[in-house]
């Protein structure tokens, strides 16, 4: 993210710092992934959620960069293990780790920062925080398994949806703002305020990822990707619940029997275009943003505040 609100700018540059010193390594194949790792890093959302939420309540001090840690710390090994589970041989414009080192190690990588980040939380006994972000891998888990389960059936009930990527994405997001702002302000009632802000910025967020997949602009991964692996998002379940039969059946056919067929995945991209699945998807992501800003509005006008307003509306607006 090349637009970091400027309140955070030095707390993120200070992140950096203590995540790069947790990181070293006495092996020499370990301190060269995790160097990758570091190089790699992407828009470093979630640690600036932590960050702000935090800050929404008071000042910034280690135990907030710890959870800054344990999130993304948390995040990049779930990555690591979705490309080995995917075979994805690029991440974020640079090869994967599997790519470059093979799947055992890039399992191990991941099982390795996973460790790290609870490691950290736990010589420091911050039991709260990794309550908070256990509570996330097992939803992380269960969506993506759920999505898993759903994709066999081609599951086209839209609350199914939202179920999935409650659990896949908005729980990480939830549980980083939850952490910052537990960190600061120490009361149940704020960490849950700013979880239910996080999960619904987490919604909007992955909506927007999934609206990505209809486009032909370069954003990091391969387009229609989902529709590949059989995954009904958002703008396809709209529109296969508001077409005629007839051209939901040729959909339906097509996902299940020509899903790498380019010829034919270009007509269920247009045809989700000419349904206005993509229309209908943007309406709900930007429904979910205004409920996050909504709860949002009700701590005082702050430079954080604006912060945290521009890191959401980041999140439906960007590019990639």
């Amino acid at each position: 993210m090349s637009n970091v609100p400027a309140i955070i700018a030095p707390d993120l540059k200070a992140f950096n710092s203590y995540l790069s010193q947790q990181l070293k390594n006495r092996i020499p194949l370990l301190e060269k992934i995790l160097k990758y790792i570091i190089k790699q890093k992407g828009k470093q959302m979630r640690p600036m959620f932590v960050l702000l939420c935090a800050r929404l309540g008071g000042e910034i001090s280690e135990p907030t960069f710890r959870a800054a840690t344990l999130v993304e710390l948390l995040h990049t090994a779930t990555l690591i293990h979705d490309d080995v589970v995917d075979e994805a041989e690029e991440r974020r414009g640079l090869f994967s780790i599997n790519a470059i080192w093979k799947n055992k190690v890039a399992v191990l990588a991941g099982d390795f920062l996973l460790s790290k980040g609870l490691l950290i939380s736990l010589e420091n006994d911050d039991f709260k925080t990794l309550k908070i972000l256990a509570q996330a891998v097992s939803q992380m888990s269960e969506g993506e398994l759920l999505q898993i389960e759903k994709s066999r059936k081609l599951n086209l009930d839209e609350n199914i949806y939202y179920d999935i990527i409650k659990g896949k994405t908005a729980s990480l997001i939830a549980s980083a703002c939850s952490a910052g702002a537990y960190s600061t302000f120490k009361t149940e009632e704020d960490a849950e305020k700013l979880r239910s802000f996080g999960e619904k910025v987490g919604m909007a967020f992955q909506i927007k990822d999934d609206l990505f997949d209809y486009g032909s602009d370069n954003v990091g991964k391969p387009t229609a990707n989902d529709i590949k692996e059989k995954k009904l998002t958002l703008p396809l379940i709209y529109t296969l619940n508001n077409c005629e039969a007839s051209l939901r059946k040729k959909i339906i056919y097509i996902i299940k029997n020509k899903n790498t067929d380019k010829d034919a995945i270009q007509f269920v991209l247009d045809a989700v275009n000419q349904c206005k699945g993509l229309e209908y998807a943007t309406q709900k992501m930007f429904q979910f943003r205004d409920e996050a800003l909504q709860i949002l509005q009700q701590y005082p006008v702050s430079e954080t505040r604006d912060a945290l307003e521009q890191l959401v509306r980041y999140t439906t607006d960007r590019k990639f």
